[in-house]
């Protein structure tokens, strides 16, 4: 039970906190547009081994993911698309890997704002063990806190 919260919270920073799912759908727009123009190409030329899209989408993934096992283009403007495609296939793929694993790893030292609200979080679950004058106080500390809050927004508005 612990295991799947901790996966279902790892996987909701992921995509909450980090460019993963969009760059993921850019990669995945760009997979499809670049095989559809190497279908263009390629489906007419003779001797090529790309005669549907289901071929051109599975050279796209073989030819960015370095595996080498797709065969080489045929036509010039095929070899001129593939190249450009394997270039910024890789790219977008290595790179939204090493991106989302720093930019998770990363997000603790974003700042103190998480450690503020945790710190709030904690001590308003001590609410409850706070004498009568201990209550005052923080009344008037966040009203304080409020107004202060509420100039900063009316500064930013300006």
């Amino acid at each position: 039970m612990k295991k799947t919260k901790r996966s279902t919270r790892f996987i909701k920073d992921i995509s909450i906190h980090t460019p993963f799912v969009e760059m993921l759908a850019l990669l995945i727009v760009l997979w499809l547009i670049f095989s559809a123009g190497l279908y263009f190409f390629e489906s007419n030329a003779e001797n090529s081994s790309i005669q549907t899209y289901g071929d051109a989408l599975y050279w796209g993934i073989a030819a960015f993911s370095t595996a080498g096992i797709a065969d080489a283009p045929v036509s010039g403007a095929a070899h001129f698309i593939g190249g450009i495609w394997i270039v910024m296939g890789s790219m977008l793929f290595f790179g939204t890997i090493v991106a989302t694993v720093t930019a998770y790893f990363m997000r603790p030292m974003q700042g103190p704002h998480k450690q503020i609200i945790d710190t709030i979080e904690y001590n308003l679950e001590q609410l409850n063990d706070l004498s009568i004058d201990e209550l005052d106080l923080l009344k008037e500390t966040v009203d304080g806190l409020i107004m202060h809050v509420e100039h900063i927004k009316q500064k930013q508005m300006r």
